[in-house]
């Protein structure tokens, strides 16, 4: 199991992922309920577009022979917000969620803007979401689903025009998981961002506010997380 108070990322590549839903009660929802429900309360008069559904959070996980193996619950997402705004406290959970690194064919990563109506609002990172029940399919939770999805939504953009690496880089920070999913474009960084921001344009509410460009660590900025920062900073590294 993965150190959750290690304070730096760590970033390793597992060849696969299986992951199950075990559904069992999450103490942290249920014994702070009236302080989730204030907290909620006060993050929707400041994004009226935020909206109580359901999502999966990590509640046990290993890693043996280069898998990832671990069982999610599902919870209220007014719970894993009020969660992740209190910092992620130990709550026997984990926020573990796939993202889409996209490199494009001249060798940048391209990354999005979040709306300012959205709970990450202004944060730059990957196209990425965290999971819920719409990704469970035969009683497994399907991040190759996810990350197909997100891309999706977020950026309009279909897996299928994509290479992906093989396997799942890894980014633990703090409580939590990002499972990376590397996807090699044919096409320029500029190209890719002139398309996305024409699908951004055509939408009346898009996820992100803007796509950035990231070709070197010179690129980084204060709104991208740890996970983002550490990835991109060993895939830069190795050239």
């Amino acid at each position: 199991m993965i150190d959750a108070m290690n304070r730096a990322p760590c970033v390793f590549h597992v060849d696969r992922l299986e992951l199950t839903f075990e559904q069992k009660p999450w103490a942290f929802a249920i014994e702070r309920r009236a302080e989730i429900d204030a907290v909620f309360a006060n993050l929707q008069l400041e994004k009226p577009a935020i909206w109580n559904g359901r999502v999966l959070l990590l509640h046990t996980h290993s890693i043996e022979n280069g898998v990832f193996r671990g069982a999610y619950l599902e919870t209220d997402y007014a719970s894993f917000a009020a969660w992740r705004s209190s910092g992620r406290p130990p709550a026997a959970v984990n926020d573990c969620f796939a993202a889409a690194a996209i490199v494009s064919a001249d060798g940048a990563f391209l990354l999005g803007v979040m709306g300012a109506h959205t709970l990450p609002g202004g944060q730059v990172y990957f196209p990425c979401g965290t999971p819920d029940p719409g990704d469970i399919i035969d009683g497994k939770v399907d991040l190759d689903f996810s990350v197909q999805r997100e891309l999706k939504e977020e950026t309009g953009l279909d897996i299928t025009e994509f290479t992906a690496e093989p396997g799942w880089t890894v980014v633990a920070d703090g409580r939590l998981l990002a499972m990376v999913e590397v996807l090699r474009s044919t096409q320029s960084a500029e190209v890719l961002r002139g398309r996305i921001l024409g699908q951004l344009a055509r939408e009346e509410q898009p996820e992100l506010d803007d796509i950035r460009i990231v070709r070197g660590p010179a690129d980084f900025a204060p709104a991208m997380p740890g996970f983002v920062t550490a990835f991109l900073a060993q895939r830069f590294a190795e050239g």
